[in-house]
């Protein structure tokens, strides 16, 4: 996707006219210059870190209808979000895949049998499938061991999606950039230009000022269309123009436990026992996951966010109410993560009861699109180019939904891949798939132990998908420092060697990225320091 040197190409590249300049590299920024590019318009992205780096990278990788929104009374939102969920899994098998959940039905705990089944009913007829099932006790301790059996009636399992979301941004990129769009990584949006005025006197935003995260360079864009895209971080370009901040960043953590000491066939789905939140737990690319918490998030953006020991403490005590048997505790844990999400502030008490749509602004030219859920990507990116429209003058487009992925030959037979494994690279990669195995050197085709990840795609990551850190690498590209404990530097010879050449950096190079990588990893990523005995409020 981006050629070798093409960082050297930018200032030609930033010279041109844009029809779009779309600030932010996450799933809606790339979901925009997809639906953009493939419709004849000129449309460049630039993001401040790297790709997926914020919210894109740490959700709780849940491709989803939303079930709760339900309750809330979101029938449409609810229906897009399930019917987008189809779509992804049919187009993108492999990279978007079905999930069976189980819900266990315990005398005298909330929602109940038969108000969940009538949700569940509804979420079903929507998505035009009958998925739910219920199974009395015996059967259902059959499909989740190790849950406690007094008490349990029963329980219920349906159907919803799961993804590795950093890698369908990077799918989404990949055919953005296929169909003409240009994406470039370490550029931030330092701040924007004016020219001419509306009706009301105010300047009329007209392209961003761009600062070079990599070698402080500066450069100019002009563009007929200025798109915000920034999730939580909007807020900043839009108090450049003086307007009232909209957004309530909230925090989103997670644990990563090894899959043989949580193993769960099933994603399980329960209600925390201290507040009544919905909290997952699913196997996700060899490993068992378990989230979220909703916290508001105070600290600076631009920090990179971290669990804390709270939230730690709050995902333990569900796993152990859950699990009893298992008597899981925080040395299990090989990893963590926290986003921050970004919702519409309504002044609610209760940051669970902010709403999760989305909004578009357009506010002197600047066209600021923000919240609603990975799950919708397409249906957000064809909202903000209708709201575009009225800045693109001779540009008409009936913005249907088209398919998100274009077709890709399917990889043929090779007796060196199994048939999950040849699934997984189609729908990570989709028409380079071939290509990549193509690049395979002895060895490359097995799998990391404890992943699902192929050493040969940190060769094709290393080559062909802007890594401009050792982070890039192990965080987005692969999720290595998720999966493997310490973010997997007892493998960091074997990554090195690998990628090492194909990332042209010089020895020192190497050995200042690996020192930054891991220390980042400890500060971020792994289990923070035990906090006092205070009381735990999360």
């Amino acid at each position: 996707m981006w050629q070798a040197n093409w960082r050297e190409q930018l200032p030609a590249l930033f010279a041109q006219e844009w029809d779009l300049v779309i600030v932010g590299g996450g799933i809606t920024g790339a979901g925009i210059l997809l639906e953009a590019a493939r419709r004849g318009l000129r449309a460049l992205l630039v993001e401040q870190r790297d790709f997926a780096w914020g919210t894109s990278s740490r959700s709780s990788k849940l491709v989803h209808g939303g079930l709760r929104y339900l309750k809330e009374g979101k029938l449409l939102l609810t229906r897009d979000s399930v019917q987008e969920r189809q779509n992804l899994q049919q187009e993108a098998p492999g990279l978007v895949d079905p999930q069976s959940f189980a819900f266990a039905d315990y005398a005298g705990r909330k929602p109940g049998r038969w108000l969940f089944a009538a949700g569940l009913a509804l979420y079903d007829l929507m998505a035009g499938q009958s998925a739910r099932h219920y199974y009395p006790q015996d059967e259902f301790l059959m499909l989740t061991p190790h849950i406690p059996a007094e008490g349990l009636q029963g329980g219920m399992c349906y159907h919803d999606a799961k993804t590795d979301d950093a890698r369908l941004v990077l799918r989404v990129l990949q055919e953005a950039m296929a169909a003409g769009g240009m994406a470039v990584n370490y550029m931030a949006a330092t701040g924007l230009l004016y020219a001419g005025e509306n009706r009301d006197g105010t300047a009329q935003v007209n392209g961003v000022t761009l600062c070079d995260g990599l070698n402080q360079a500066s450069h100019r864009v002009n563009a007929k269309v200025v798109i915000n895209a920034t999730g939580a971080w909007a807020d900043g370009l839009r108090r450049e123009q003086g307007q009232k901040a909209k957004l309530r960043p909230l925090r989103g953590s997670h644990l990563i436990l090894p899959a043989w000491r949580l193993p769960v066939a099933q994603a399980v789905s329960l209600m925390h026992p201290a507040d009544g939140r919905p909290v997952f737990i699913f196997p996700w690319e060899g490993v068992t996951l378990v989230g979220t918490t909703d916290v508001d998030h105070g600290d600076d953006l631009q920090i990179e966010a971290s669990i804390t020991p709270n939230e730690v403490d709050y995902l333990l005590d569900v796993l152990n109410f859950q699990f009893p048997q298992l008597g899981i505790v925080r040395d299990d844990v090989i990893a963590t993560y926290a986003g921050v999400r970004p919702v519409i502030d309504t002044g609610k008490s209760d940051p669970s009861k902010e709403g999760r749509d989305h909004a578009v602004w357009l506010e002197n030219g600047l066209l600021t699109v923000t919240g609603g859920k990975l799950t919708t990507f397409r249906l957000i990116a064809l909202d903000a180019l209708k709201h575009a429209a009225r800045q693109l003058p001779g540009w008409h487009d009936a913005l249907r939904p088209q398919s998100i992925f274009g077709g890709s030959p399917a990889l043929p037979l090779d007796r060196r891949l199994n048939a999950q494994q040849r699934r997984r690279l189609q729908g990570r990669y989709g028409a380079r798939a071939q290509a990549l195995l193509a690049c395979a050197e002895d060895g490359e085709l097995d799998n990391i132990d404890g992943t699902e990840t192929l050493w040969v795609e940190l060769r094709w990551t290393a080559r062909t998908e802007a890594v401009m850190r050792l982070e890039d690498l192990l965080l987005r590209r692969t999720r290595l420092g998720l999966q493997l404990r310490k973010g997997g530097a007892d493998i960091l010879p074997r990554i090195r060697a690998i990628c090492q050449p194909e990332l042209g950096w010089s020895n020192d190079r190497w050995m200042d990225e690996q020192a930054a990588y891991l220390d980042l990893w400890r500060r971020h990523y792994q289990l923070p320091q035990q906090h006092s005995d205070a009381a735990l409020a999360v």
